[in-house]
């Protein structure tokens, strides 16, 4: 779905970038799927190294109806974007290594994705303590529709029209 072009922003933290995700990216993303942090505020467990692998290669990038970005700072991996389909709903999600939380930078990655990836109704359900997931997603015009479980973890609905 992507034609590998690469769009950016840039200010005083930094020029970030999308870019089509490749093979090199996948242990960088895999070491920020583990932060401790990161996990606590996204109440996601963390996969196994081979199974993060073996999901990234078949379920994402071995997928054509996902559309996943790498988000490059300064040409470093930031993080990803992803849209992908579930049932007839399209969901986006997003993870940033701690090194680039906090400023701005996936406020920018998220408009630039937004940019080019045009399905909408588009849905997020970020786990509701996730504070900054949370006003991301607000600022971008997502909507709050309502709150789902996954596991023992309440996550918030949101919605892009």
């Amino acid at each position: 779905m992507s034609d590998g072009m690469s769009d950016s922003m840039s200010d005083g933290s930094g020029d970030v970038r999308l870019r089509d995700v490749v093979e090199g990216d996948l242990e960088v993303l895999l070491a920020y799927e583990h932060d401790p942090e990161a996990v606590r505020r996204s109440r996601f467990t963390p996969r196994p190294r081979d199974a993060f692998l073996r999901h990234w290669r078949t379920k994402v990038l071995g997928d054509d109806t996902v559309f996943v970005q790498a988000v490059a700072v300064d040409g470093e991996v930031a993080g990803s974007v992803v849209a992908w389909w579930e049932g007839d709903r399209r969901f986006l999600g997003y993870w940033l290594g701690r090194p680039y939380w906090g400023r701005g930078i996936g406020s920018r990655a998220l408009t630039l994705f937004l940019e080019r990836e045009r399905n909408r109704p588009l849905y997020a359900d970020p786990a509701g303590a996730n504070t900054g997931s949370v006003r991301l997603l607000e600022k971008h015009g997502f909507q709050r529709t309502g709150t789902v479980r996954h596991g023992e973890n309440e996550h918030v609905v949101f919605v892009l029209s």
